[in-house]
């Protein structure tokens, strides 16, 4: 994919788990990427020394993407490294914890949304000035199974279904407003995926152990298997490509 050679990108929650191998991923096809974090400064350091001594351009930023604030100053960040932005990867999310119905507050719902889906509406408001002069750019959001199903591997992921659910109307709504402008908008949607940070805290072995004797290709996926999807809906090679939502689950039927 050379068409991603020396297009900016920035990812958010790139540090770590999936987001780290969607920077990587980007790094290795030649984009110049700046890596958002909220806590893991120190990673994202080190991704981006790493990314200098192959060759590449990397720059970090850290921001809590539930505040309005902190992401207008992300972004004057990315501006003024970048200039303009050809790639959006909203890739930062938590389930934040298992509770159900009947658990659940109010508070705990509008975490869960502001980290989830509020933080992405924001950062894609804020960075849409960045990408409108570029000639095309590509937004890529990261939903989840759970938002195909309305559920996840175990109970007590309602507010986390809900949120990542959002977000693949939020993609194919964005995608007819953002189109006058080139701006194509997709989606990812993972199934398992061991080593990202959400099945390593909130998943527990015996339950991943069952969810991969349902999966038809009868492994888990990677990080990197959800990092190349993401290269591809980045890329130019896509370019009549929106509004989409790309499983990766292997194999099984969610739609």
């Amino acid at each position: 994919m050379n068409s991603l050679k020396g297009k900016k990108a920035l990812v958010t929650g790139g540090a770590s788990g999936i987001g780290k191998a969607i920077v990587e991923e980007l790094a290795s096809l030649g984009s110049e990427v700046f890596i958002h974090y909220h806590t893991n400064r120190e990673s994202a350091e080190q991704l981006a020394m790493d990314i200098a001594k192959k060759g590449g351009i990397a720059y970090t930023g850290g921001a809590d993407l539930t505040s309005e604030r902190e992401i207008k100053i992300l972004v004057k960040k990315v501006s003024n490294s970048f200039g303009g932005l050809d790639v959006l990867v909203n890739n930062a999310g938590d389930l934040v914890g298992r509770k159900s119905l009947e658990e659940m507050t109010i508070e705990f719902y509008r975490k869960v949304s502001a980290i989830n889906l509020d933080s992405m509406i924001l950062v894609i408001k804020e960075a849409l000035s960045l990408m409108k002069n570029r000639g095309g750019a590509s937004i890529v959001n990261l939903s989840s199974e759970a938002g195909r199903r309305g559920w996840g591997e175990r109970a007590g992921a309602l507010a986390y279904s809900t949120t990542k659910g959002a977000i693949l109307t939020l993609t194919r709504g964005l995608s007819t407003e953002l189109a006058p402008y080139g701006i194509r908008v997709n989606a990812v949607a993972p199934g398992l995926i061991l080593g990202s940070n959400l099945h390593s805290i909130h998943t527990a072995k015996e339950t991943k152990k069952n969810a991969i004797n349902n999966i038809p290709l009868k492994r888990a996926g990677t990080c990197e298997d959800t990092a190349r999807a993401v290269a591809f809906l980045a890329s130019e090679y896509n370019g009549f490509i929106t509004g989409a939502t790309l499983d990766i689950n292997g194999g099984i039927y969610v739609a």
